[in-house]
C-alpha cells in the first residue's frame, strides 16, 4: 500500500541498532523496518503477510485516570529496544510514524488513529501500536470496529492481558474507561463486545468494576489463576468464539520486577512465560488481526527493563 497517505503527525524516522553486517544472517530489526518513503519493506522472504507499526503518543488518558505520567515518551523506548533485536521473522515490516495527542485532545488523536489503522488493515497489513497509556486501546479498536472485515460480519474478539478491566464509568475517557466505551459502541453497532482479559488483579479492581464486568459477560482469569495450564486453555476457550483477535498488552499485567517502568506496577503480576506463551498461542491460531502495547512508562524504567520485555513480545508475536 501507500504508506505516504496516511496522516501522521511525525514522520518516521530512519531505525538504527548495533551493525554486524549486511544480508540475512545478520539481520536486525533496525535493518529490517522500512520507514516510507525512503525505504521499501526487505520482502525477500516474506512467508507471512506484512506487518505495519504506529506510534501513538499520548498519556492524557493516564493523566485523566490520575496516573503517573510519561508514557507519551513509550513509542520511541519501543523502538530503541526493538532496534537490536535480532530479526528472525519473515515479515515485511514497515514503521509508518506516530500519532500525537497534543493539548489535551485525547478523543482527537484517538480518532485519527483509528483511521489510520483501519486503512492500512483494510489493505491487508497486520498492524501494531506502539502506546501509549492504556487510551491506545480505544484508538485500536476504532482502527479495528471501522474495517471491512468487521463490518463484514467478522466475530471481533477483544484480548486484553492486564491487571485492570478498564471498565471504569467516568466523565471524561481515559486510561480506565476503554473497554466500557468499547462496550457501548458494538452495542451501537447492534453487537456485543467480546472482552476477555488475563491477568486481573482482585485488589486493584473494585466491587463495581466486577459488577461491570459481570454485566457484560466479560471473561477474565485473576492473576493468581494464571498458571501456564489454565491460561493456555482459556485463552484456547474464547479464541473458539472469534474469527479475528484484537490483542492488547498493558505491561503491569507483569510483576513489578520484571515491568517497573509502568504507570501503575504490579504488585503481584503474571509471570512472563505465561504471557509469552499467550502471545505465541494467539500469533499461532491465525485470527491474530492487531495488536498493541500499551502503558510503558520510560521515566520510571529501570535498565530499560520494561522497554526491552515490550520489544521481546513484539518479536514474538510477529515471528
Amino acid at each position: 500500500m501507500d504508506f505516504t497517505s496516511l496522516t501522521v503527525d511525525t514522520a518516521p524516522a530512519p531505525w538504527s541498532g548495533r551493525d554486524d553486517g549486511d544480508g540475512p544472517a545478520h539481520r536486525r530489526w533496525w535493518q529490517a523496518v522500512a520507514t516510507p518513503p525512503t525505504a521499501v519493506p526487505d520482502s525477500s522472504a516474506a512467508a507471512a503477510g506484512p506487518a505495519a507499526l504506529l506510534g501513538f503518543c499520548s498519556d492524557e488518558g493516564v493523566r485523566r485516570n490520575k496516573g503517573r505520567t510519561g508514557a507519551t515518551a513509550a513509542p520511541a523506548a519501543i523502538r530503541a529496544a526493538l532496534g537490536s533485536l535480532a530479526f528472525h521473522g519473515s515479515r515485511a515490516v514497515t514503521d509508518v510514524g506516530d500519532v500525537v495527542v497534543a493539548g489535551g485532545a485525547l478523543e482527537d488523536g484517538q480518532a485519527r488513529a483509528g483511521r489510520a489503522l483501519t486503512a492500512m488493515l483494510d489493505a491487508g497489513q497486520l498492524t501494531f501500536v506502539l502506546g501509549g497509556g492504556h487510551e491506545t486501546a480505544f484508538a485500536s479498536y476504532l482502527g479495528v470496529a471501522g474495517t471491512a472485515a468487521v463490518s463484514n460480519g467478522a466475530r471481533l474478539g477483544v484480548l486484553n492481558l492486564d491487571a485492570h478491566f478498564d471498565l471504569r464509568e467516568a466523565p471524561v475517557p481515559s486510561s480506565g474507561t476503554p473497554f466500557l466505551q468499547m462496550a457501548r459502541a458494538e452495542a451501537a453497532a447492534g453487537r456485543e463486545l467480546n472482552y476477555a482479559v488475563v491477568g486481573i488483579s482482585e485488589p486493584n479492581n473494585t466491587r463495581t468494576l466486577f459488577d461491570t464486568a459481570h454485566q457484560l459477560d466479560v471473561k477474565y482469569l485473576l492473576d493468581e489463576d494464571c498458571s501456564a495450564e489454565r491460561t493456555a486453555a482459556f485463552v484456547s476457550a474464547f479464541l473458539e468464539t472469534v474469527d479475528v483477535v484484537y490483542l492488547t498488552i498493558d505491561l503491569d499485567v507483569l510483576p513489578a520486577a520484571v515491568a517497573p517502568g509502568v504507570s501503575a506496577p504490579a504488585a503481584y503480576g503474571v509471570p512472563l512465560p505465561v504471557i509469552a506463551g499467550v502471545c505465541r498461542q494467539v500469533a499461532a491460531s491465525g485470527t491474530l488481526f492487531h495488536f498493541d502495547v500499551a502503558e510503558l512508562n520510560p521515566e520510571f524504567d529501570i535498565d530499560n527493563r520494561t522497554a526491552k520485555v515490550a520489544a521481546r513480545l513484539i518479536d514474538t508475536l510477529l515471528r
